[in-house]
Order: structure tokens, then C-alpha cells, then sequence
């Protein structure tokens, strides 16, 4: 048994320019963002980012460090469009493959389970497959002779998931509506970190299908609370759709300086005192 414990900056020295990161959670849900703003803090670029994008994805985009995305989309829930992401893919700042949720999911599932593609249905008939010209079909070897889309399989160097809590070993539970493909995330590449709410000492009286994420697969474990914000972390908490806001509305320069310039503590105090101030 083996006490995985670390800090956002223990996971982030274990990351390097130019891999391939996946980033768990769905649109402005469940993100790691105390792992993503840890990671602004380093000099870490020229990345592969492959996520069911929100502000994870803005934020990155909007500092640079994104040489390639892969994506479904890319939304803030109540924004439907990053706004940070679109400033960003408009002026030509990294490249996009752009597939829907199910090929994205499939994707998932090729790579977690060592696959080089999987077949499917989805993108057949729709412009995903011209706007990726090297997504490849496959016909199918037995009597029906039915072309299908060869999903590749989207392989991680390291992918980042944040859950409601987890334990030392690297055990995950989520306590929410939506296990969001967390599992598969970790699943899929070679190296995981796990960021939670709260670190416990086990899962006993647990639902066994909240215990999402298994130690096997995961590298380390943060203990990151409110680590989620300002997206959400059902049923811990909402998302801070007033802060949200902000966020879409300001220009980076100046969020970046107010609210990303010091450490983690340094952020949630920060965004306390902007409460504040409203109030």
C-alpha cells in the first residue's frame, strides 16, 4: 500500500513541454482547475490538450500553451462558448481536431482499453469527417460490409480528473449526477492525477458505483478543496456562475494579474475578496 499524496506543484513537476494532456470533467463541470492554475504557474508549453473543453481549455488557450487541441467542444454551460477558446481559435493560435462527444468517447475507450481505433457510426454523413481529413474508415469484414469511422484512440501522456474525494492509495468517489468519463481519462494514459475535495480515510457504507476511479490507475493524489472552481463540484458545490462571468468578460491581462499571479491560496483568497466587494 503506497500513500500517493501530493501538492499541485509535485504533480505539475512531473509534467513537460510538449505532451499530450488530458484534462477530465465536461464543459464548466468537475474540472481540475487547482491543477490547470498550477500548471499556468509553471512554463510548460507547446502542449496536446485532449478534453471535453471548458475554462480549463480557455485558460490555456489564453496563455498560450496549447500547440493542438482535440475536443468535442469547447463551452462554459451557461456561456456556450469559451470565450477565451474562441479568441484564441480565431486568430489561428493552435490546431483543432474537433469531433463530436461520441467519437470523443470512443476515442476514450480505444485507448483505455490499448486499442488502436474503434469503430463506430458517429461523424458518418456530417462534415466531421472533412474538416479532419486524416480520420480514416473501415469496412466491416463480415456479411453486412458496412463502412464505419475508424475513431483513433486518444492516448495520454497524463491526463488531470478532480473528484468529490479520494483517499492516500488513489481510490476516487464521485458524489455527483455524472461520473463524466473521469474513469476513462485515467484509463487512457499513462500517468493520472487525481485532485478531490476532501481526502478520506476509506469508503466504507460507499454506493460502489460512486467509487469511480481506481488506484491502479492513478499516479497521485491532491487534496484540493474548492479545487474544482469556479466550475462545478455537485454536490459540494455550484458553480460560481457570478465569478464566471467575470472571468468571460475580462480581459485575460487583467484576470491573469489579479487572480492567477500567486499560488493556489493566494487565488481562493483573491476570488473571496472579489465576493466581497460585490456584496
Amino acid at each position: 500500500m503506497t500513500d500517493k499524496t501530493m501538492t499541485p506543484e509535485d504533480v505539475v513537476g512531473r509534467l513537460h513541454s510538449g505532451m499530450t494532456l488530458g484534462i477530465g470533467g465536461w464543459g464548466s463541470r468537475r474540472k481540475p482547475m487547482a491543477l490547470v492554475r498550477a500548471l499556468l504557474r509553471s512554463d510548460i508549453t507547446d502542449l496536446t490538450v485532449i478534453s471535453y473543453g471548458g475554462p480549463d481549455v480557455g485558460l490555456l488557450a489564453a496563455a498560450g500553451r496549447i500547440r493542438k487541441l482535440v475536443a468535442a467542444f469547447a463551452t462554459l454551460d451557461s456561456i456556450p462558448l469559451e470565450p477565451h477558446f474562441r479568441a484564441a481559435r480565431q486568430r489561428g493560435a493552435f490546431e483543432l481536431m474537433e469531433i463530436d462527444e461520441a467519437m470523443f468517447m470512443w476515442g476514450l475507450h480505444a485507448a483505455a482499453n490499448r486499442l488502436p481505433f474503434l469503430p463506430v457510426r458517429a461523424g458518418l454523413g456530417s462534415d466531421v469527417m472533412r474538416v479532419n481529413p486524416g480520420l480514416r474508415t473501415v469496412t466491416s469484414p463480415y456479411e453486412d460490409g458496412e463502412t464505419l469511422v475508424a475513431v483513433p484512440a486518444l492516448r495520454m501522456d497524463a491526463a488531470l480528473v478532480h473528484l468529490n474525494r479520494a483517499d492516500r492509495l488513489g481510490n476516487g468517489q464521485y458524489l455527483g449526477p455524472d461520473p463524466y468519463f473521469d474513469d476513462l481519462f485515467c484509463e487512457a494514459a499513462d500517468r493520472a492525477y487525481l485532485s478531490c475535495e476532501r481526502l478520506v480515510d476509506d469508503f466504507a457504507g460507499a454506493a460502489p458505483q460512486t467509487l469511480l476511479v481506481n488506484r491502479h490507475s492513478v499516479t497521485g493524489v491532491v487534496e484540493a478543496p474548492h479545487g474544482a472552481h469556479f466550475t462545478s463540484c455537485v454536490p459540494d458545490y455550484g458553480r460560481d456562475e457570478a465569478f464566471q462571468k467575470l472571468y468571460a468578460t475580462t480581459p485575460w491581462p487583467e484576470f491573469a494579474e489579479r487572480f492567477l499571479g500567486g499560488d493556489e491560496k493566494s487565488y481562493q483568497s483573491a476570488v473571496e475578496t472579489w465576493h466581497e466587494e460585490q456584496t
